[in-house]
C-alpha cells in the first residue's frame, strides 16, 4: 500500500549537482533527508554553503534543519547527514549518485549498486525507490531492483516499488533550474507511475511527462545527450574541414543559421558528466544485444579528438610566426567543462594541456572558477586562479578554452610574437589567429 503523498518523507541519496537542488525543492513541501557519504560535503552543506553553486546559500539555509526532531516538528525542511539512522524513517528514496565511465569508456554502475545496497537494508513494505542517475535502458529493473530484493527480502511490486525520473540538471544554468525543467517520470506499475508523477508534479512547476515504462524513461534520458553529442560532433567535423579550406566556421554557421530550421550548434570541447559520458551507456547496451552503434561512437571519437586538434593547430600557428615551441610558455584560459561554472568533471581541456605538454611546452592554466585542490586531486596538475592573474605578455600562445564572462574584459589579441586561439568563438575574428 502506497503512503499518501502529503505524508511523504523523502530521502535523497547523493548530494551533488543533481541531488542537492532536488532536495531543496522537495524540502519546501516535505520532510526531506539529504544523505551523502562524503563527510566534508555534508559538513559544508550543514553550514549552509554549496561549493558547486547550484543552490544559493540563502535558499539552502531557508530549508535546513539540524535534527530529526526539528524536521518532524516543522513538517518540512531538509536534514543533511552522512548517518543512516535519520534516513530509516523515509518511505521514498531518490537515488542521485554519479554514473561515470572507466578508462575504457565502460559504464560504472558501482555508485548505484552501493546506494541500492544501503537502501535495501532499511527498505520497508510500501516504500518506493526512484532512480535519477543516467543509465542505459534496463539498469533500474535488471541491476538495481534485484539488489533491493535480495538484501531486503521484500518482493518487487508487491512489498516495494520502483520509479525512474531522469535528472535534467544543467550545471551553472541559473535560468533552467530543477523546478523549471519539465520532468520525465515513470513507475513500476500504473499505480506507482501515477504516484511518482504526482510527487514530482507537486514541486516541478514546469510540469511532468509520464513515460509508459521505466525503460522508456531511461532510454529517453540517454538519447537526449547522445543526440546533442552527435550534433556537436557534426559541427566539430565541419570546423576541421573549413579550417583546411581557410574558411571561418563561425561565419559559415551564422550564414546557415538564417534558415528557419537550421540547428544552432557550435563547435567546441565536449566534456562534463552528461554529454561526454551518456552515449557510452547507450552504446554498451546496444553491444550487449548484438548491435554495434556506428554514428554514436563515431561522434564520441570525433568530439574526444578536439582537444588534441586545438593544441596541434596552436603549435602550427606558433611555427608560422617562427616562435619557439619546445620550452615555450603557453597559457590556457579556463579549465572547467563549461563557462561560469566550477564543475571540472570530465573536462576536455585536460586533452589540450596533455598534448601541449607532449611537445615539452611549459603550460599554465588559469581558471577563476575551478577549485585548485580539486583539479590537483583529479588531474594531477597545478592551476592558478583569481589570486594570481597571469600576465598575458609572458606567453607565446594563449588558448581561450572556456567562455567565462571574466575573459570578455581582458585585452586579448594576437601579435607578431604571440598566438591567440579561441576555442569558444568569444573574440572578434581580427583579434585571433584561429578559432573553432
Amino acid at each position: 500500500m502506497l503512503q499518501d503523498i502529503q505524508e511523504s518523507k523523502i530521502a535523497i541519496i547523493g548530494l551533488g549537482y543533481v541531488g542537492l537542488p532536488l532536495a531543496v525543492a522537495f524540502a519546501e513541501k516535505y520532510k526531506t533527508v539529504g544523505y551523502d557519504i562524503n563527510p566534508s560535503r555534508v559538513d559544508q552543506l550543514q553550514k549552509g554553503h554549496d561549493r558547486t553553486l547550484e543552490v544559493a546559500d540563502q535558499d539552502l539555509q531557508n530549508v535546513l534543519v539540524k535534527t530529526s526532531v526539528e524536521l518532524d516538528k516543522k513538517g518540512s525542511g531538509l536534514l543533511i547527514t552522512d548517518a543512516i539512522l535519520p534516513v530509516t524513517s523515509s518511505n521514498i528514496y531518490i537515488v542521485t549518485v554519479p554514473t561515470p565511465t572507466d578508462k575504457h569508456n565502460r559504464p560504472v554502475l558501482t555508485p548505484m549498486i552501493k546506494a541500492s545496497e544501503m537502501i535495501a537494508k532499511i527498505l520497508k513494505k510500501g516504500d518506493v525507490v526512484i532512480y535519477e542517475s543516467t543509465v542505459y535502458p534496463g539498469v533500474t529493473e535488471e541491476e538495481c531492483v534485484p539488489v533491493l530484493e535480495k538484501i531486503s527480502g521484500l518482493k518487487y511490486n508487491e512489498d516495494f516499488f520502483a520509479g525512474y525520473s531522469p535528472e535534467r540538471i544543467n550545471p551553472g544554468d541559473k535560468e533552467h533550474t530543477v523546478t523549471k525543467i519539465l520532468k520525465v517520470t515513470s513507475g513500476s506499475t500504473p499505480e506507482v507511475a501515477d504516484y511518482v508523477d504526482q510527487l514530482y508534479k507537486s514541486v516541478i512547476t514546469a510540469g511532468t511527462h509520464k513515460a509508459s515504462s521505466i525503460k522508456v524513461a531511461e532510454a529517453a534520458k540517454v538519447i537526449e545527450n547522445s543526440q546533442r553529442d552527435i550534433n556537436i560532433a557534426f559541427v566539430n567535423e565541419l570546423s576541421k574541414i573549413f579550417n583546411l579550406l581557410d574558411i571561418d566556421t563561425q561565419e559559415v554557421l551564422e550564414a546557415a543559421g538564417t534558415k528557419w530550421n537550421f540547428l544552432p550548434f557550435r563547435p567546441g570541447l565536449v566534456g562534463g558528466h552528461c554529454i561526454g559520458v551518456d552515449p557510452f551507456y547507450l552504446a554498451q547496451k546496444a553491444q550487449e544485444v548484438g548491435y554495434h552503434p556506428e554514428i554514436i561512437l563515431a561522434g564520441r571519437r570525433l568530439n574526444d579528438s578536439m582537444g588534441k586538434h586545438v593544441a596541434t593547430e596552436t603549435i602550427k600557428h606558433m611555427m608560422r610566426k617562427d616562435l619557439k615551441v619546445i620550452d615555450s610558455k603557453v597559457l590556457i584560459l579556463g579549465f572547467t567543462f563549461k563557462e561560469d561554472c566550477p564543475d571540472v568533471r570530465n573536462t576536455r581541456v585536460i586533452d589540450i594541456y596533455n598534448e601541449l605538454k607532449s611537445f615539452d611546452i611549459d603550460v599554465c592554466v588559469y581558471d577563476p572558477w575551478a577549485d585548485v585542490a580539486e583539479v590537483k586531486h583529479e588531474y594531477g596538475i597545478e592551476i592558478i586562479n583569481e589570486g594570481s592573474k597571469p600576465v598575458l605578455e609572458d606567453y607565446s600562445a594563449i588558448i581561450l578554452a572556456v567562455g567565462h564572462q571574466e575573459f570578455n574584459t581582458w585585452n586579448i589579441q594576437k601579435s607578431d610574437n604571440q598566438v591567440v586561439y579561441d576555442v569558444k568563438g568569444m573574440l572578434s575574428k581580427k583579434l585571433v589567429d584561429s578559432r573553432l
